[in-house]
C-alpha cells in the first residue's frame, strides 16, 4: 500500500504545481498526491500537464489520481448525460498526460448545489442505467489509456452502497473502470457503531474491484434529526484494525 495527499496546499492549477509543492509532500513521508486541478480537460495542453508529472518524478513521487470533475453521468437528458461522459473522458486522457495511475468522480447528482449532494432521481433505476451507459462508452478510453477511472460512492447517489457499485461496475465490465473505495460514504445509522464489520462487508461485496482508498473518519452527533460527520482520519469511529 501506498499513501498518498490531497487537499490542504495543493493548488487547483497545473501551473501553480512548483518544485516546492512536490518537495513538501515528500518532506511529510507521502509518495504521492491526488489532485483536484481545475484546468480544462480539452483545452490544456499536454505539455502542461507533463510538466507537473515530470516534477513529481524528480522528486521520487508519483500522481495516484486526478479529478474527473464529477459530471453528471446519471442524466436523464441524452445530451447532458453524452456530454458529461465526453468530460470524463477528456479527464482520462489528460489524467494520462499527468502519469496518472486513475481518473476519481463519482455518479453525480441532478441537486444543482452539488455533485454529493441529494435528489430523489439519483437512486432510481433509471440513474443506474445512465450510469452504466456512461461509464461504457468512457471504459474503451480509459483501456486505451491505461488509466483507470476509479468511481466512488455515497449514500446519497446513485452508487449508494456496496452492491451497487459491485452491480454497475460487473454490467460495465471493464478492467479500467473500478472502485475508490471511501468507507465512510457508506456509513449508516445502523453500521457506524460497528464500522468494522460494515467494512469487511463492503470488502467482500466488491472483492477485486477496489483499486483504491481515500482515508477519513465519521462521528454520529448528538443532534436532530441524524447527522454523520466527516472528521479527520484516526479521530471518529472508523475501525482502523480492520
Amino acid at each position: 500500500m501506498r499513501l498518498g495527499m490531497s487537499g490542504a496546499f495543493l493548488p487547483a492549477r497545473m501551473d501553480d504545481f512548483s518544485a516546492e509543492i512536490a518537495a513538501r509532500i515528500r518532506e511529510l513521508g507521502f509518495s504521492g498526491c491526488f489532485t483536484r486541478f481545475t484546468d480544462d480537460p480539452f483545452s490544456t495542453p499536454p505539455a502542461k500537464a507533463n510538466r507537473v508529472r515530470d516534477l513529481l518524478a524528480d522528486h521520487g513521487l508519483r500522481m495516484y489520481q486526478a479529478i474527473g470533475y464529477r459530471p453528471p453521468l446519471i442524466h436523464p437528458d441524452e445530451t447532458v448525460r453524452q456530454e458529461a461522459a465526453r468530460v470524463l473522458g477528456a479527464a482520462v486522457r489528460l489524467t494520462k498526460e499527468l502519469g496518472c495511475r486513475g481518473t476519481h468522480t463519482g455518479p453525480g447528482s441532478l441537486n444543482p448545489r452539488g455533485a454529493w449532494f441529494p435528489h430523489p432521481y439519483n437512486w432510481t433505476a433509471q440513474a443506474k442505467e445512465q450510469l452504466i451507459k456512461s461509464l461504457r462508452e468512457v471504459a474503451p478510453i480509459a483501456e486505451d489509456c491505461g488509466v483507470y477511472v476509479g468511481m466512488e460512492g455515497h449514500v446519497l447517489v446513485t452508487l449508494d452502497s456496496a452492491q451497487t457499485m459491485a452491480e454497475v461496475l460487473q454490467a460495465v465490465d471493464s478492467p479500467m473502470v473500478r472502485c475508490d473505495l471511501d468507507p465512510v460514504n457508506w456509513i449508516t445509522r445502523e453500521t457506524v457503531y460497528d464500522t468494522g464489520a460494515a467494512i469487511t462487508h463492503m470488502a467482500d461485496t466488491l472483492g477485486g474491484f477496489v483499486i483504491g482508498g481515500h482515508a477519513k473518519d465519521v462521528v454520529i452527533e448528538d443532534r436532530l434529526v441524524l447527522h454523520l460527520s466527516e472528521v479527520p482520519a484516526g479521530s471518529g469511529l472508523l475501525d482502523w484494525d480492520v
